[in-house]
């Protein structure tokens, strides 16, 4: 199953409360992913909240104050931002890629894809998806006279300006220029 919400960190426990509830899970890290260190890291030593976006499945919990536990086995994404919740976009959205040096952003649909560049304006554009071996993804794009490929691989990848943790890495290359950056499945899709 998988869960959006803020978690928090208190005395050492990670708690979960998932958008537009009052219930609270506790969290333990499942598959050893670094779920904990990742949100001591975003933290700095605060109790939160952060934003995350998990997979994983319910279980009984020992923790007093819960409503159980969520055993992530997955994680899509972990940032330093409680309002995660309201993006009213995340629900259609099927794949998120940006980066820096300069700035970019893909945002992926089933009705295109939407390309914003730094200094340019927004591009709506159409495009293929080829799924690879290993879960890797390419999707290309060949309009207005350029072409777009955007390589999408499953690797945790730390967002330098954020320290957002995601769990894809990207590669943008427009017209041969390369640029790279992470990534993370929307709402609308889980793999």
């Amino acid at each position: 199953m998988r869960l959006q919400g803020e978690l928090n960190l208190v005395d050492g426990q990670m708690l979960l409360r998932p958008c537009q509830e009052q219930r609270q899970f506790a969290v333990t890290d499942a598959s050893g992913i670094g779920l904990l260190e990742d949100a001591r890291e975003l933290l700095g030593g605060g109790s939160g909240p952060l934003f995350a976006d998990l997979s994983g499945f319910y279980g009984a919990s020992r923790v007093e104050g819960t409503d159980g536990e969520f055993k992530v086995e997955q994680r899509y994404r972990l940032q330093n931002d409680a309002h995660g919740c309201e993006n009213p976009n995340y629900p259609r959205l099927l794949l998120h890629a940006g980066g820096q040096q300069p700035d970019w952003s893909v945002e992926v649909g089933e009705r295109g894809l939407m390309l914003e560049r730094s200094g340019q304006p927004a591009q709506a554009l159409p495009y293929l998806e080829e799924q690879l071996p290993e879960g890797r993804l390419n999707l290309t794009s060949e309009a207005n006279g350029q072409r777009l490929e955007l390589w999408i691989a499953p690797q945790r990848c730390v967002d330098a300006k954020t320290g957002a943790v995601q769990s894809l890495s990207a590669e943008l290359r427009v017209d041969g220029q390369v640029q790279r950056g992470c990534a993370y499945f929307g709402g609308a899709r889980t793999q």
